[in-house]
């Protein structure tokens, strides 16, 4: 019998409903395998839809990597996991606080340390940044980060710009105008059962012990390097802002409010006329750097890749 805990975060609901589609293979076991599932919730909580102020004055202290208190779990700190699985959306570009808040805990270090962690985002179309923070907060817990499942919004990297802050803001993501709906489509949630197949068939054979991946060749996480240079930079000038909105209050306060205001502002300017350019410019100049592309995306991409080579084994 092997026993699998499960850490997630979900503000919206739709990471619980793609956990829901992922654990279902090994749900369905019967006493072939334990699962515990905690869910991970701040004090106080995060609102769903968001006010919009309080959308922005979030944005500081997520980049920083704050840690709000949390509700206590159920689980205890002394038992002993075969796997542990991370389930977490992406706030500007980073990990969301009730997130960070728990790996950085001493339950986190007790509950992880020397374990199997297999780590599922879903999200918009940029969960690198994000993902190189978890890895860095798991290894610091002595975790054994063994496969990474990104699941993204349907919606192009300018589309999702409009439809998920709409999402997020007003609670609606339905399809509207030329735009798609917001969030992960329902064809890529339900084809997320592979994910517990393939999970449920190397548990059975103790390859979570091993030190390779147990999710490689089901295109778990495709990288669009493009978006992930973008990323790259976003992350700097985020981290520059958040130091200063930090700087200049708690949230809520006057001064800080305006600075958000203005930050918004250049923010969207940025948006709507350096980035852009410099998409095209890079992909003007990716044939010259296509051998450096590929080995920034191979890496990015790690554990699990990209590669589909054993999806017909799980296709259902």
């Amino acid at each position: 019998m092997k026993k699998i805990l499960v850490i997630e975060y979900s503000q919206t609901g739709q990471l619980t409903t793609v956990m829901d589609r992922l654990l279902g293979p090994l749900l369905e076991s019967g006493d072939e395998f334990i699962v515990h599932r905690e869910s991970l919730q701040t004090i106080p909580a995060a609102p769903f839809p968001w006010p919009f102020w309080q959308f922005l004055d979030t944005f500081p202290e997520t980049v920083t990597g704050d840690s709000p208190p949390l509700q206590p779990l159920r689980v205890d700190e002394a038992s002993e996991f075969d796997l542990i699985i991370l389930a977490y959306p992406v706030w500007f570009l980073s990990p969301p606080p009730a997130v960070t808040a728990f790996l950085k805990s001493d339950h986190a270090s007790r509950l992880l340390r020397g374990r199997p962690v297999v780590t599922v985002t879903a999200c918009r179309n940029m969960w690198v940044m994000a993902q190189e923070r978890i890895k860095t907060l798991l290894l610091a817990v002595g975790a054994r980060h063994c496969d990474h499942v990104a699941l993204v919004d349907q919606g192009s990297a300018l589309a999702s710009f409009i439809t998920t802050p709409r999402w997020m803001l007003t609670g609606r993501k339905n399809a509207f105008w030329k735009f798609p709906a917001a969030g992960v489509s329902a064809s890529q949630i339900h084809a997320s059962r592979r994910f517990g197949q393939a999970l449920r068939q190397a548990l059975r054979t103790d390859q979570e012990k091993l030190a390779r991946p147990m999710l490689h060749g089901l295109a778990a996480c495709t990288v669009d390097t493009g978006l992930a240079s973008s990323e790259r930079v976003g992350i700097r000038s985020f981290r520059l802002w958040a130091a200063v909105l930090r700087a200049l209050g708690q949230p809520g306060t006057p001064l800080r409010r305006v600075a958000l205001a203005f930050y918004l502002f250049f923010l969207i300017v940025l948006i709507l006329t350096v980035v852009p350019l410099s998409l095209l410019l890079k992909v003007a100049l990716r044939p010259f750097f296509k051998q450096h592309l590929t080995t920034l995306k191979n890496h990015l991409e790690k554990p699990s890749g990209s590669d589909r080579s054993r999806l017909p084994l799980f296709d259902e």
